[in-house]
């Protein structure tokens, strides 16, 4: 009996089996999902509305939304799982369903920006690095890769590593700035993706003052075991940014 890929099985019904999806793209609630991320990409999207972007892993079509919603005309996604796609395409038309390392064999040289939210972890440790130097040679020079990941760094690591059975790896902030450099790239930036300071919501904004005082309470406790105060970022997810010189 021929076996089937794990993958290929648990994407098939990715949305409504490991997501809880419905089958209607919700704008009220892409929209609200949104406003986080006008602060989470704060200084990291392409000035010019026309320069092409590519979403990879694209997921229900939240991300293409969000750039859409901002004005930008040049925006593609792709994804493997068929309910995902149908789902993105109701936010964006131009959604490809094909495997993501495929796809950037396919287009060197072609893109200003690439995002990848939640989908690094889900690669084996050889395909990381293949993902990482496909991403390279798809991006224009000058242009530039946001991954968003779960954070080992964070007393819930544990969790976020084990709570998707196609999570592979998991990263921090320095393990993946040396894999990142180690493909070509170069001014790494990192971020926290807790609770939105401000011109989110008032409750929002008294998140962040609680979480703050966690993040020194996190910070002593590194400072008093190791003699560093560690990397400052702490939330269960993380974002990263890298340029292609």
């Amino acid at each position: 009996m021929a076996t089937v890929d794990y993958r290929e099985r648990i994407y098939a019904n990715y949305a409504s089996g490991f997501q809880d999806a419905k089958p209607i793209f919700d704008t009220v609630a892409a929209s609200r999902w949104a406003r986080a991320y006008d602060y989470y990409f704060r200084k990291w999207l392409p000035q010019r509305k026309d320069e092409p972007i590519v979403d990879l892993a694209c997921g229900g079509g939240k991300l293409l939304h969000f750039f859409r919603q901002r004005g930008y005309t040049d925006v593609l996604g792709v994804d493997i799982s068929p309910e995902q796609i149908q789902l993105a395409r109701q936010a964006n038309s131009h959604v490809v369903e094909q495997n993501v390392l495929d796809y950037l064999e396919q287009h060197r040289g072609e893109f200003a920006l690439i995002t990848g939210l939640d989908i690094i972890e889900h690669f084996s440790k050889p395909e990381v690095l293949r993902f990482l130097d496909l991403c390279h040679a798809a991006l224009k020079p000058g242009g530039r890769l946001i991954l968003q990941t779960p954070n080992a760094d964070t007393p819930w690591g544990t969790y976020h590593r084990y709570n998707d059975f196609t999570h592979e790896v998991c990263f921090q902030h320095n393990s993946l700035r040396n894999l990142l450099r180690l493909c070509g790239f170069s001014g790494f930036e990192h971020r926290e993706m807790g609770p939105v300071p401000w011109g989110y919501s008032l409750v929002s904004s008294l998140r962040y003052l609680i979480w703050q005082t966690i993040r020194r309470s996190l910070q002593l406790y590194n400072l008093a075991e190791t003699g560093n105060s560690g990397s400052g970022t702490f939330t269960r997810v993380f974002l990263v940014s890298a340029i292609k010189p």
